[in-house]
């Protein structure tokens, strides 16, 4: 089924192909400049330190509903052994097999495709199964420090969760800043909370994926012209689950990934964070969301930490 022209027309208008060079494979992080991240690192007072992602576990966040990302599966592989003799120093080691995207993660900007096409116009065929992705793998993103924003939607909205099937929209985005008391600006890495990873954190995995409160598709559009260089959210989907346009499956990470080049990041738990940021009354903080340098992967887990 072929992809509708609603889809299309926002994508003329998000697209950012050639934007910084026919070359580039980072997208709207080259937004975040040096002279962002100085003012960045000024928004930190207390040196209070919140961590925002989920442990990696083996009854993790995946429940199978996508074939191959398996939460972690943790064996060791040495435990007290004398490597060197009898009496000498003793390791013990670990290994992990796990879906990349299984817990809290970046999705890179090859995570998925449209039309045939990725991210700067380059074909999906350049993600093969020996090499993974020849260009724009999450390896390209070598550092990702900037100023977080926390866009507390379901807060703003009196409650402490939105309801499954909420769909974001830019109205929400807005309020949100407003019940902040910020404004987002270029080169800020945004967090968008709707309370949905309590479902997680009270022990129904399958009820936090299905029905999920998420972005519209109509939030990219906003994200652009406010110049953002990330964006993160609490939920396993993203964008709102069930779609908001019937048939339409995952618009939200065609037009971040594929035509503006935004990576965008799940299943990061923003409680903690959301209580902070009611406390001091600031929901702009330092924000620290380094990605493990897979080469030629699609995506990768990653322990982001607020610095208030």
């Amino acid at each position: 089924m072929a992809l509708p022209e609603e889809f299309h027309a926002i994508a003329e208008r998000v697209n950012n192909w050639g934007r910084w060079g026919a070359d580039d494979e980072i997208g709207t992080l080259n937004l975040i400049t040096d002279e962002v991240v100085r003012a960045a690192v000024r928004e930190v007072r207390t040196g209070r330190r919140v961590p925002l992602a989920l442990p990696l576990r083996q009854d993790g966040v995946q429940t199978g509903m996508i074939p191959g990302r398996i939460d972690p599966l943790h064996a060791m592989v040495q435990i007290n052994q004398e490597l060197f003799g009898p009496g000498t120093v003793a390791c013990s080691d670990d290994a992990v097999t796990m879906g990349l995207q299984a817990g809290t993660h970046w999705d890179a900007l090859t995570h998925v495709s449209h039309s045939g096409k990725l991210y700067n116009g380059r074909p999906a065929q350049t993600v093969t199964a020996h090499g993974g992705a020849e260009f724009s793998g999450i390896d390209k993103v070598r550092h990702l420090v900037s100023r977080g924003v926390l866009l507390d939607v379901a807060r703003a909205r009196g409650v402490d969760r939105l309801a499954g099937g909420h769909a974001v929209t830019p109205e929400d985005l807005e309020s949100a800043e407003e019940f902040a008391g910020t404004r987002v600006r270029t080169g800020d890495i945004v967090l968008v909370r709707t309370g949905q990873v309590r479902v997680l954190l009270a022990g129904d995995r399958h009820g936090y994926g299905y029905p999920s409160p998420g972005l519209s598709v109509r939030c990219p559009e906003w994200f652009h012209a406010r110049g953002v260089a990330a964006v993160a959210n609490d939920t396993l989907t993203f964008e709102v689950f069930p779609p908001e346009i019937e048939n339409l499956w995952l618009p939200v990470h065609a037009l971040h990934l594929v035509e503006m080049g935004m990576l965008q990041g799940q299943n990061w738990n923003l409680e903690e964070l959301s209580t902070a940021c009611g406390e001091t009354g600031r929901y702009t903080f330092l924000l620290s969301a380094m990605p493990e340098p897979f080469v030629g992967a699609t995506g990768t887990p990653v322990a982001p930490v607020a610095i208030l």
